[in-house]
């Protein structure tokens, strides 16, 4: 009788793990997600670049020895009413984007320093929608009851009124009063343009985060913490604010150059910045006049309002795709 006394061949070892695994955040999750996209990658640099530029503009301009206040009469030709000599806008070594008709001041400054007033303005107005608009949509969206009835029935009123004749009616009394309180005419257009752009824009955000709210306030993990005794400040601005990024980023990116185009709407009008501060909604309502014979005016400004917005707004879309990544191409 034989007996088998072949050995069964020894289970493989696990695997060896050379390294600890760590779990990732949602912001280094959606931080990894973003660098996958070129062009948000591309377009976020790009908007480094213009902040960067904006702010060093002082530098720059003293580096060029141009300044954006300084009339230039030799660049002008009085035979042609005093618009810029030469071709391409008066554009030379001297001046490289050309001259203003009639002032001859240096394009190239002017529009360094009107980035610099465009962009505090949208900023500034848009941080203060995004603060005012989040905490009132989220109190109305949580809350509900009669004060989500009254927080409602305000911004339906505020959606309702004309924005642009309130501009137009509020401008001379309220921009007197805030030179009353010591601020120079042109300070006062610009705390002026904050605050209505302010007081107009954070309806908008506030209906949208009340809807995104009655969602969230639904879901499993703000129901366990109603459940633990969580306080309301915890749940709301530590379990329901951080699921509210992605349409709170995704708002921002696209009302910064609507407001930057807002604001040169109204130079048009006649209620923005008055002179001499520069800004591209200035450049672009003064360029009009001159668009038929010195068209690089308006497509110098008009192209750096293009450029501006086209990558805010890919830097958005590309935003709100990382941090929802069931949306868009970031699903793998």
């Amino acid at each position: 009788m034989s007996t088998d006394t072949t050995v069964p061949p020894a289970a493989a070892p696990p695997p060896s793990v050379s390294g600890a695994v760590t779990g990732l955040s949602l912001r280094q999750l959606a931080w990894r997600r973003l660098k996958r996209d070129k062009a948000a990658m591309f377009a976020m640099w790009l908007l480094v670049a213009i902040f960067l530029t904006a702010l060093l503009a002082p530098l720059i301009t003293n580096l060029l020895g141009v300044n954006p206040y300084d009339f230039d009469l030799t660049s002008l030709d009085p035979a042609q009413g005093s618009l810029p000599a030469g071709p391409w806008g008066g554009a030379s070594l001297d001046h490289p984007l050309g001259v203003e008709p009639l002032t001859g001041r240096d394009l190239l400054s002017r529009l360094l320093f009107g980035a610099r007033v465009s962009l505090f303005i949208a900023c500034t107005a848009v941080i203060m929608i995004a603060i005012i608009g989040t905490t009132i949509g989220i109190i109305a969206g949580y809350k509900g009851g009669w004060l989500d009835t009254v927080i409602g029935r305000t911004t339906d009123l505020l959606l309702a009124f004309p924005f642009i004749l309130a501009i137009l009616a509020l401008s001379p009394v309220l921009t007197q009063r805030l030179q009353a309180m010591g601020l120079s005419p042109e300070s006062s257009r610009v705390v002026y343009l904050v605050l209505v752009f302010a007081f107009f824009g954070w309806p908008y955000l506030a209906r949208l985060i009340r809807g995104q709210v009655l969602s969230l306030r639904e879901r499993e993990f703000v129901e366990a913490a109603v459940a633990n005794g969580a306080p309301t400040r915890r749940i709301l601005f530590r379990e329901v604010l951080p699921n509210l990024w992605a349409p709170i980023i995704v708002y921002v990116t696209i009302s910064l150059p609507t407001l930057i185009a807002t604001e040169a709407a109204l130079a048009y009008l006649g209620v923005g910045i008055v002179e001499p501060t520069p800004s591209w909604g200035k450049m672009l309502a003064d360029s009009v006049r001159y668009f038929a014979v010195v068209p690089t005016y308006l497509f110098i400004p008009g192209t750096a309002l293009f450029i501006v917005v086209y990558a805010f707004n890919v830097f958005g879309d590309a935003v709100r795709d990382a941090l929802d990544p069931r949306t868009g191409r970031n699903v793998r």
